[in-house]
């Protein structure tokens, strides 16, 4: 019965550092951690440990998550000339405003808090690049230039992410419940 219960709550513990991807948090890295403490702490011989082979693939995802994000955020951005003022916002408003969209985000069923997280986040990174280039004494062509790569700079890095935090969860799940 206790085998049950650690093999749920590490499915549960999974899930929400699933859904932390989706606010800019570091969601895959805990399910990295929990890979490698099963396959270091639990045992061989008991039901749910996990490989090693497997919590290196999972590790490999993870670090293709963040290079896609950390690619798709500095390129779009530095590529028009953003200032770090700028880039200091977007990270700001794209937190409050997937933190925003995950409270506000329940009237679409199952999956709307997730979009709307995923959106406003996009919409905080374009405000916050926005300010901040208009902070930094940039005309509003540049800055709303700026902002629109911050947005899909953010909106394209969080979802490759995401993808990869799927994998990485699946992976996890898979290595947990199905020996």
């Amino acid at each position: 019965m206790l085998d049950i219960t650690i093999a749920i709550m590490f499915t549960l513990l999974a899930f929400f550092a699933w859904m932390a991807n989706i606010l800019g948090l570091p969601g895959n890295w805990v399910i990295v951690a929990s890979a490698i403490g099963c396959a270091w702490w639990v045992p061989e011989d008991h039901f749910w440990n996990l490989s090693w082979y497997l919590a290196a693939a999972i590790l490999a995802v993870a670090i293709v998550g963040e290079a896609l994000e950390f690619a798709a955020s500095a390129v779009g951005a530095s590529r028009l000339g953003g200032s770090k003022r700028g880039v200091v916002l977007s990270i700001v408003g794209s937190i409050a405003g997937a933190i925003v969209g995950l409270f506000f985000g329940f009237t679409i069923p199952i999956v709307g808090n997730v979009i709307a997280s995923l959106l406003l986040g996009a919409l905080g990174a374009f405000a916050g690049a926005m300010l901040g280039e208009r902070w930094a004494g940039k005309d509003w062509n540049a800055s709303i230039k700026i902002g629109g790569a911050a947005f899909w700079g953010r909106l394209l890095g969080t979802v490759g992410k995401a993808v990869c935090g799927t994998a990485a969860c699946g992976l996890f799940l898979a290595g947990l419940w199905f020996r």
